[in-house]
C-alpha cells in the first residue's frame, strides 16, 4: 500500500510538473493565458505581433523571402525585429535584453541562425544559448518529413526528434583544472530530464504518435546518461497507450541511416539532439528544407531544423528559403492563422513538386529569388 501511493503521489507530481510545458505547443492545444490575451488583442487590431531576428549568414536573406511571401498571402503579422550577431560585433546584453523584452509583449518569434564563433573571448556561453536560457526555452522539435515529389534515399519519411537543450553538454561549465588539462562538465538534472520526456510523450499523445524512443549512452555515462533514462522510463509508465523503447545513440545514428521508418518519435539530450537534428535533416533533404520550433511554457520560437548559417552563400542568392518559409507558416498555425499556414505551405510544396523551380541543393539551377517568386505565384494559382 505505502508503495502504490508513494507511485501515485509520483504519477500527481509529474503530471502537476507538465501543466505549463504543453501549453507552449499550438496545433490542437491552447496558448498560455498571457499569450492568448495578447493574440485576441492583436486580432481586434487586425495584426499580430511576431519577434524576428534574421540572425547571421543567409539568415536576412531567408527573412526577405518570408515577408515578401507574407506581403503576397496578406498575412496579418507586424514583425519586431532585432539584430544580433556576435559574427557582425553588433550583440550586447543591451540588444539581447531588448530581445527578451519584444518576446515578452509577443511570445512568438522567427529566427535564423546566430552563428557562435569559435574564438574564445572570455565568455562561453553565446548569445544563442544566453537567449535561449532566458526564455527558458528547454524543448527543441525537429518533424523530419519527405517532401512530395523531392526524392531522397528514403521516401516516406516522417519522424519527429525532440531534444533538451538548457542543460547536458552545453552548460558552458568548462575550466583549465591543470595546465593542458581541460574539464567540461555535462549536467544533467531529474527535474529537466522528467520535464523533456514528459513533453515528449504529451507530444506523441496529442499528434497521434505511437512510439517514443529514448536516445542515450548510458552504458558509459552511468550517472549522466542513466538519470536521463530512468527518468523517461518512469515517465513513460504514465503514458500505457504509447509504446516505449531506448536506443544507444550510437546505434541510433546507424539506424537512422539504414531504417529510419522504425523511429516515430525520439527524445534525447541536448547533444545527441543537435546531432541527430542533422543527420535526419540529410535524410531528407539537408538544412534547406526541414524546420524547427523551440518552447518554452510561455514562449515558442520558430527557426530552421539544422541550424546553419550557410556563410559561403551570403549575397549569392543561393540559399534554400524552403525551411524558413515551412517554419513561418508553422508559426502562422501556433497563432491560429490556420488558412493563411495552410495557403503558404501548399504553395511551397507545390514549387517542390513540380520540380521546375529548386535551388542548387535540391539539385536546381534557380535563385533564392526565382523560388520565393514561384511561391508567390503559387499562392495566386
Amino acid at each position: 500500500m505505502a508503495a502504490l501511493g508513494a507511485s501515485r503521489a509520483a504519477a500527481g507530481l509529474l503530471r502537476a510538473q507538465s501543466l505549463g510545458v504543453w501549453r507552449g505547443l499550438r496545433t490542437t492545444a491552447a496558448l498560455p493565458q498571457m499569450p492568448q490575451a495578447k493574440s485576441q488583442n492583436a486580432k481586434a487590431e487586425g495584426t499580430f505581433q511576431v519577434t524576428m531576428l534574421p540572425g547571421d549568414g543567409v539568415g536576412p536573406e531567408l527573412m526577405h523571402a518570408v515577408k515578401e511571401v507574407f506581403k503576397a498571402a496578406s498575412v496579418p503579422v507586424v514583425f519586431d525585429e532585432h539584430h544580433l550577431s556576435e559574427v557582425q560585433n553588433t550583440a550586447s546584453e543591451e540588444k539581447l535584453d531588448r530581445v527578451v523584452d519584444s518576446m515578452k509583449e509577443s511570445k512568438v518569434a522567427l529566427i535564423g541562425k546566430i552563428h557562435t564563433p569559435m574564438e574564445y573571448k572570455g565568455d562561453l556561453a553565446s548569445y544563442d544559448m544566453r537567449l535561449r536560457r532566458k526564455l527558458d526555452l528547454f524543448a527543441n522539435v525537429v518533424h523530419v518529413k519527405s517532401l512530395p515529389g523531392y526524392q531522397t534515399r528514403h521516401n516516406n519519411l516522417d519522424l519527429v526528434i525532440i531534444r533538451e537543450q538548457t542543460e547536458g553538454e552545453y552548460s558552458s561549465l568548462e575550466h583549465e583544472s591543470v595546465k593542458g588539462v581541460i574539464e567540461c562538465l555535462k549536467i544533467i538534472t531529474r527535474a529537466k530530464s522528467q520535464r523533456i520526456a514528459k513533453f515528449a510523450f504529451d507530444y506523441a499523445t496529442k499528434k497521434g504518435r505511437a512510439k517514443v524512443t529514448a536516445v542515450h549512452k548510458a552504458n558509459i555515462m552511468k550517472l549522466g546518461d542513466g538519470l536521463f533514462l530512468q527518468c523517461c522510463k518512469e515517465v513513460a509508465e504514465l503514458y500505457p497507450k504509447i509504446k516505449f523503447d531506448t536506443m544507444i545513440i550510437d546505434n541510433c545514428c546507424m539506424q537512422l541511416v539504414q531504417n529510419p521508418y522504425q523511429f516515430d518519435v525520439l527524445v534525447m539530450p541536448n547533444l545527441y539532439g543537435n546531432i541527430v537534428d542533422n543527420l535526419a535533416a540529410g535524410l531528407v533533404g539537408g538544412a534547406g528544407v526541414v524546420p524547427g520550433e523551440s518552447y518554452s511554457a510561455e514562449y515558442a520560437v520558430f527557426e530552421l531544423g539544422a541550424r546553419h548559417p550557410f556563410a559561403q552563400a551570403v549575397g549569392r542568392n543561393i540559399a534554400n528559403p524552403t525551411a524558413m518559409l515551412l517554419s513561418a507558416s508553422n508559426m502562422l498555425r501556433h497563432l491560429n492563422l490556420e488558412h493563411h499556414s495552410n495557403v503558404i505551405s501548399d504553395a511551397v510544396k507545390k514549387v517542390i513538386k513540380g520540380g521546375k523551380v529548386r535551388t542548387a541543393d535540391m539539385g536546381g539551377y534557380s535563385t533564392s529569388l526565382d523560388f520565393t517568386q514561384a511561391v508567390i505565384a503559387a499562392l495566386e494559382g
